[in-house]
């Protein structure tokens, strides 16, 4: 196991970090509350037996149970021998005091008298502004911190780079984040100027969704032959493992493994991570990925969103990006799932009246009222 520089703190985290988002469940079903509990266990105390020292889990993963599940998981010693991250579910705190609602229950679960990393979960603008400083919740947190329920407080993150420097300037109390960060990602969401942002300040940096949720493992044909004439002959999942740990600002990389042989393979791949470790060759064959990836965009959208608002709300940048995610990655059953997911019904494209308002001030010229049926057509 390879050990990195956790921040400003004096302690070094395994590069390799559990998600215990997707536990391996009896009825194959990801994220599903039917976890094959004697697996998960047997599969975190594996990984901790073999040097992993971050256990990464939140109070609404596998519909609650998977604090269950690592609290179980933790007991003989094996709690000794980690930090333990959980997050605050944000979206469900209504006032001050569920702070300590959800953290005391979350205790309970996980069978321990303290948190080590807590993260307030999956913050955005909007929820930094109308939950986090409505309620106080960095008051809340302070004073968690001072009893000792929480050693460290963190964030994770979901939204653009303003967005992300927004909060993380907002506050002295943090001591890390969690961002979304891969070779697809560097623009997107906190992307790299928000890695170097956090990094500066002294910030742990926690990365997720080092694989897009196993998209990058699983890439379309024509990217695999690409792959395919990497020198050192690396997998689809060690290339994209490599890209994120070449960076030195990155404390660990989360990966939610559901089945022993991932973990396996995981922990080979991380016995040669290392910062500063890929050459012109290696980022050449990224860019040449990046690129073929990129080229399968369909729509040439650019989320500038000049076209918004819709007179009839339709979320037009959103539509088109889902769109293009299901062509892009050859994944339409996660595009489809995220379109009912993050879109409500009036804004999704069988909204759409044809107007024609947006397509005056689309500075691509593109044909929205004409895409508008294909996106209904293809992710309703």
């Amino acid at each position: 196991m390879q050990y990195r520089t956790f921040g400003k703190l004096d302690w070094k985290a395994s590069a390799l970090g559990f998600g215990c988002m997707r536990f391996p469940t009896a009825d194959d079903q990801r994220g599903s509350a039917n976890v094959d509990e004697a697996e998960a266990i047997r599969m975190l105390r594996y990984a901790i037996d073999h040097g992993v020292n971050y256990i990464d889990t939140a109070y609404p993963y596998h519909d609650g149970k998977s604090e269950l599940v690592v609290g179980r998981a933790l007991k003989e010693g094996y709690r000794d021998k980690v930090k333990l991250a959980t997050k605050l579910p944000t979206w469900l705190v209504q006032a001050p005091s569920d702070f300590d609602r959800f953290l005391n229950e979350q205790l309970s679960k996980l069978q321990t008298d303290h948190i080590d990393f807590y993260l307030l979960h999956a913050l955005n603008r909007s929820s930094w502004a109308n939950i986090v400083l409505k309620h106080s919740l960095l008051d809340q947190a302070a004073r968690a911190l001072a009893d000792g329920r929480i050693r460290h407080l963190g964030f994770s993150f979901h939204d653009n780079y303003e967005s992300f420097e927004e909060i993380v300037n907002g506050s002295d109390l943090w001591s890390f984040c969690q961002i979304q960060y891969n070779y697809m990602d560097i623009d997107n969401q906190a992307g790299t100027r928000g890695l170097e942002l956090a990094a500066g300040k002294g910030l742990g940096i926690v990365v997720m969704e080092p694989l897009m949720g196993g998209r990058l493992a699983d890439p379309p044909q024509d990217i695999r032959e690409t792959i395919a004439t990497d020198a050192a002959h690396r997998s689809p999942v060690q290339l994209a493992f490599d890209w994120v740990w070449n960076r030195p600002e990155v404390s660990v990389v989360l990966s939610g493994m559901s089945t022993m042989s991932q973990l396996v393979e995981n922990l080979q791949i991380v016995e040669s991570s290392r910062g500063g470790k890929l050459g012109p060759a290696d980022q050449a064959l990224f860019a040449r990925i990046r690129d073929q990836y990129n080229a399968r965009t369909t729509i040439p959208c650019t989320q500038c969103a000049y076209c918004m608002p819709c007179p009839n709300d339709v979320d037009i940048p959103t539509n088109f990006d889902l769109f293009n995610y299901a062509h892009t990655y050859d994944d339409l059953g996660a595009a489809r799932f995220r379109y009912k997911f993050v879109l409500k019904e009036n804004q999704r494209a069988g909204a759409c009246i044809d107007c024609d308002t947006c397509e005056g001030l689309c500075p691509q010229h593109i044909p929205i009222s004409d895409w508008m049926p294909k996106v209904a057509a293809l992710l309703d």
